[in-house]
């Protein structure tokens, strides 16, 4: 049964007594520093999985959290084996559709999930299913009424109503569900019994650009290795660039945009396209273990009710080198500081006092690989999801200086709202919307396999309008990074850095954090949400946690 006892007002006198403006922050700058610094170094060769920068990221993290006061979190083991494979396709013959060929890396990309040791789709029939939605709780089947069964699916990215300026609608409007992301897509057309299934690609759909796709969808490509050889999954996903699909419509007498237009609305029955799809391609297969991290500080009177802290450890390794020849991906931003966040978090919740709740602090694998080591964690959780309160995931902090607000990647999602407008509330800071949310961020970062389970989780971003400079310095700073160091080697370490944004979001999560850690309530989604249903179900099938 669903528990709501604890009273705001107790809430609000425990967010206020954690962060008052006036009083020492409880995190130290010094360890994120360190920490960050540590990790970040040439030392750890970018923190690829499966490597020596591994090892050494593993080695550390154990040091820190016991030195910060944890203990380990897996049943007296610091680290949860993560099994991976990496699959790499090669020798692609064209995607045949119909009577066209189109060249693999400029018009399409495919690649199998399942682990053989070559794929060949022959003569598939092509089926137009719009945006590949089954959401019986919004009314809404692309697939009513198809046997897909041997048959490829075209997909739309996206929601039905992404293009909508507002965040109404029957999917959120401009504000992306779960519905509308590539991962969710490809799920759902495997349910369905596909052969394949091809998504379509477009710019602001996606939110990035074909030579994203490109570059992500070649070489090899990590999954957590099931024991099941993939064998529930299509026998391939892959993407099409809009050029190419416009083609594919346009030899099947139809015009793309009308069908768009058509499988916007409520009610669109997919259509068959008249034309068969044909590729092949090779696979090689590596089996390798990766390792979650996790460290716990047992609670005083409920130990087994826990709260989550999540950040990813991993970064890309060696990568394409930059001017001066440096090609290791440091990964200090994205995503040492996160990293970081969870020694000094674990650090000052030991200093300040176990909370009635435990506090779990879990650095993921393979992130930058498909969020592989959060979902098998959540796949394969330690700690019963029936009994996880809710959790803070942290995925880089930006070194900009103070902002005078957050931004809050799905917000508006479930009760874990109260909790965070509070604790701003004793900052003297504000939310501001998501200025894209149709990129469906949410669905991008460690939190996801959790929330998708059910179990409540916030992600929390440094807002754009700085306390000096305002939008305009936040904006600079943004398009900066993402310009020039993002993802690249010149993501590195700087002794210049202004600290003061990311140690007031620290003391954020330290409040959210003591706050459920020493309420009584279990936070749920909010009525409509794509995960109630789960949480609903997780929590009704247990007589103890939620």
């Amino acid at each position: 049964m669903l528990r709501f006892a604890a009273p705001l007002a107790a809430f609000v006198l425990t967010a206020c007594a954690t962060v008052p403006a006036t009083v020492e922050s409880p995190v130290r700058l010094a360890t994120m520093q360190q920490v960050v610094r540590t990790l970040s170094s040439d030392a750890f060769e970018g923190r690829m999985p499966g490597t020596e920068g591994e090892n050494r990221t593993v080695a550390y993290l154990i040091e820190q959290f016991e030195a910060a006061g944890l203990q380990p979190g897996n049943h007296g083991s610091w680290t949860q084996d993560v099994p991976l494979v990496e699959i790499t396709g090669s020798n692609y013959a064209p995607l045949t559709i119909g009577s066209q060929q189109f060249t693999h890396g400029s018009d399409w990309v495919g690649v199998s999930y399942r682990q053989t040791p070559h794929t060949a789709i022959e003569n598939s029939e092509l089926v137009f299913v719009g945006y590949g939605i089954n959401a019986p709780e919004r009314g809404w089947n692309d697939y009513a009424g198809v046997d897909m069964h041997g048959k490829t699916a075209l997909i739309l990215v996206n929601d039905p109503d992404f293009r909508d300026e507002g965040l109404a609608g029957p999917f959120n409007g401009r504000a992306m569900t779960y519905y509308g992301r590539w991962t969710y897509k490809f799920e759902e057309a495997a349910r369905q019994g596909a052969t394949a299934a091809i998504i379509v690609h477009e710019d602001f759909a996606a939110s990035y650009g074909w030579n994203v796709v490109e570059s992500s969808w070649t070489g090899g490509q990590a999954y957590a290795d099931t024991g099941t050889d993939g064998s529930g999954q299509t026998e391939m996903n892959g993407w099409i660039s809009n050029n190419a699909a416009r083609q594919v419509f346009s030899a099947a007498g139809m015009d793309m945009d009308a069908m768009v237009a058509a499988a916007s609305q409520p009610g669109f029955h997919a259509v068959p396209l008249g034309q068969t799809v044909s590729t092949s391609f090779d696979n090689s297969m590596r089996h390798y273990a990766s390792r979650n991290v996790i460290g716990i500080l047992p609670g005083t009177s409920r130990p087994d009710e826990v709260v989550l802290h999540t950040a990813h450890w991993d970064h890309l390794g060696r990568c394409t080198p930059n001017a001066a020849g440096d090609d290791i991906c440091n990964g200090a931003i994205d995503n040492a500081t996160g990293t970081a966040a969870l020694v000094a978090l674990a650090q000052a919740h030991a200093r300040a006092g176990a909370t009635a709740r435990s506090q779990v602090f879990l650095a993921v694998t393979a992130e930058e690989q498909g969020l592989l080591g959060s979902e098998y964690y959540a796949a394969n959780p330690v700690y019963p999801l029936d009994h996880t309160v809710g959790g803070i995931n942290t995925d880089a902090l930006y070194v900009m200086g103070a902002a005078q607000d957050v931004t809050v990647i799905g917000g508006g999602k479930s009760d874990l709202d109260r909790y965070l407008d509070r604790a701003l509330a004793a900052q003297g800071r504000f939310v501001t919307a998501d200025a894209n949310p149709q990129a469906g961020r949410y669905y991008r970062s460690d939190h996801f396999p959790l929330a998708k389970r059910g179990v409540p989780m916030l992600y929390v971003k440094s807002g754009e309008t700085l306390v000096n400079g305002g939008m305009a310095a936040g904006e600079a700073w943004y398009a900066d990074y993402n310009a020039h160091r993002y993802h690249g080697p010149d993501d590195e370490y700087d002794e210049s850095w202004d600290w003061a944004g990311v140690m007031r979001d620290l003391d954020l999560f330290f409040a959210l954090g003591e706050a459920l850690g020493n309420g009584s309530d279990w936070p749920n989604w909010n009525v409509g949400d794509e995960f109630r249903g789960v949480r609903d179900a997780s929590c009704a099938a247990s007589a103890e946690g939620c």
